[in-house]
């Protein structure tokens, strides 16, 4: 069996969730240092380690997982799920955009940052709700069926943390429109300013 990949960040997960959904995507073992590095209590090597390379057989990526942006603007267009998108409230409202050349939001998603899938204070902050918590504020959004719902954000990756967090909380495998904002942005297809209603 292979070894599982346990990965972590120092920023809530958010660069280390992109690399545990792609990981189980493709069939591998992985999860989440829920919490980061800050979490971590044993003790820290100082130095870089490295294993000898091994072969590793390519595996084809599942056609389920990625959603393209014409399937997202279908999606729109028919009204067929739920599109979360995992950016700041105030780049989802269209107040600021650092990265990309317009501000806004993909019109029909519905706004569901991925930093509130974390403890804002107290002993557990930095770390994910509780399932059932996490149950409740997906729920919330309109997610009944994570197979239901295709998350993005600025580039494709702390919406994986929104998708890691629908299946920790019991509610199934949601998929990514990797292209996210940035692809978005970059096309003349419409957009949407404010809150979208769930």
């Amino acid at each position: 069996p292979e070894d599982p990949v346990i990965a972590y960040d120092d920023a809530g997960g958010m660069a280390a969730g992109r690399l545990v959904w792609m990981l189980r995507i493709l069939g591998r073992p992985a999860a989440l240092l829920d919490g980061g590095i800050d979490a971590w209590s044993g003790p820290l090597e100082m130095k870089a380690t490295t294993r000898p390379p091994k072969e590793v057989p390519a595996v084809p990526w599942p056609a389920d997982a990625l959603v393209t942006m014409s399937e997202v603007a279908e999606m729109i267009s028919s009204k067929g799920g739920i599109l979360l998108d995992a950016r700041s409230a105030e780049r989802y409202r269209g107040e600021v955009e650092p990265m990309d050349p317009r501000a806004g939001h993909v019109p029909g998603a519905v706004n569901a940052p991925y930093v509130k899938n974390l403890a804002a204070d107290g002993p557990e902050a930095g770390r994910f709700l509780s399932p059932a918590e996490l149950e409740n504020r997906y729920r919330s959004l309109g997610v009944n069926d994570a197979r239901t719902a295709v998350a993005y954000c600025g580039s494709g990756v702390s919406a994986c943390h929104d998708l890691l967090a629908m299946e920790y909380a019991g509610l199934g495998r949601g998929r990514l429109f990797v292209g996210s904002w940035s692809q978005w942005s970059h096309t003349d297809r419409p957009l949407a300013t404010g809150i979208e209603q769930v």
